[in-house]
């Protein structure tokens, strides 16, 4: 019966309490979802997804800065792929673009304002 004898068993250090990864991520992603619904009304439809994209880019770029200021080492690769992640997600947003909206974007109108 050695597997009852529990004297073996030797108890590990204990660790610090997770990074809370999970919370930020939604935190940012909810903040990204409350600013777009915020300049939804300021911006044209054209610009609202080119504006949501330079939103999450410029939030993955906050958090990239936010990592590299963190001295511990797991805590600074949580950060960096939360970085990681909403750079990702700005991709995606950015993909789904379509090239005449962007195009409609630049090109001068010759329609009095």
């Amino acid at each position: 019966m050695a597997f009852l004898d529990r004297s073996q068993i030797v108890r590990t250090a204990d660790r610090a309490p997770p990074a809370p990864g999970k919370e930020l991520l939604a935190g940012i992603l909810l903040t990204a979802l409350i600013a777009t619904l915020a300049i939804r009304n300021l911006v044209p439809e054209d610009a609202l997804a080119p504006v949501i994209a330079t939103l999450l880019f410029a939030a993955g770029a906050a958090t990239a800065g936010v990592a590299w200021l963190c001295r511990a080492g797991r805590f600074r690769v949580m950060w960096l792929d939360l970085a990681g992640s909403l750079t990702f997600i700005g991709v995606v947003i950015s993909v789904l673009i379509e090239p005449d909206q962007m195009v409609r974007l630049f090109t001068l109108s010759d329609q009095p304002e």
